[in-house]
């Protein structure tokens, strides 16, 4: 085999399962662990794994990286599924609130369609769809314009300009990742100025974020830790992290899936 065609196979092993290790190579392949290492070198210089002890995996996501809906929506979804089921009991018949782009939110959208009375605001075009689905008359959907996003999130100035003047009992928000540094960040620019403008309409901060959100940040900030009234996750999240968000955040729920 031809040193181009082994290091397809392993990148596509990588792809495929996250990470390899070096003696596992060497037994499937049948070269030294020295060739293994040589290969691992070259692929990691062009950016397509990163090594790691005794192998390599996939490499990390960069601060821009913003992956589709769709590639999102398979992943967590045992936690994404029990986050949404806590966060709607959040909600009275009544209320106006808003829910940010993301895929936990649009599981929150799905438990939220038979709540009688609502008003809610959403930038993102699968939540609306939810509930232009549902076809409750007693619900009004307020989507508001912008330019889409790869996640499926209307943002920029139209966006800004539609929430500004708007007075919201609860805003949900969905985040790409959270950290002690950055607090609630996204990797979309404009996606973090439609994020404040939800913020600050809002009587009630509510962040839906998983665990693996912990650690990941993206390029822009949406708002500190402590601007969260409640922040709703998973009992995966590591323990240094919830030690962390119950001093910061003003409720943390933890949710066991």
């Amino acid at each position: 085999m031809l040193a181009a065609q082994r290091q397809a196979a392993i990148l596509d092993r990588v792809r495929r399962s996250g990470g390899v290790k070096v003696a596992d190579l060497v037994a499937e392949f049948g070269v030294s662990d020295m060739t293994i290492r040589r290969d691992l070198e070259s692929l990691a210089d062009r950016g397509l794994l990163a090594k790691v002890h005794g192998g390599a995996t996939v490499p990390a996501p960069g601060s821009t990286d913003e992956p589709g809906f769709a590639a999102k929506s398979v992943r967590q979804q045992a936690e994404k599924a029990a986050i949404a089921a806590r966060a709607a009991d959040l909600v009275s018949p009544g209320q106006a609130i808003a829910l940010s782009a993301g895929t936990t939110t649009a599981a929150l959208a799905r438990r939220l369609t038979g709540v009688p009375d609502l008003t809610v605001v959403t930038n993102s075009i699968p939540v609306a769809d939810v509930f232009f689905r549902a076809g409750r008359q007693d619900q009004t959907v307020v989507l508001t314009g912008g330019v889409r996003t790869p996640s499926d999130a209307l943002v920029g100035p139209v966006a800004v300009a539609a929430i500004r003047s708007l007075h919201l009992d609860l805003v949900f928000l969905g985040v790409h990742g959270m950290s002690e540094r950055a607090g609630y960040t996204t990797p979309n620019l404009m996606e973090a100025d439609t994020d404040q403008a939800l913020v600050a309409a809002a009587e009630r901060l509510v962040v839906l974020a998983d665990h693996t959100k912990w650690g990941t940040v993206g390029i822009s900030s949406i708002a500190p830790l402590g601007a969260a009234h409640v922040l709703v996750t998973d009992s995966a999240l590591p323990a240094a992290a919830r030690s962390a968000l119950e001093v910061a955040v003003g409720e943390l729920v933890v949710v066991r899936v």
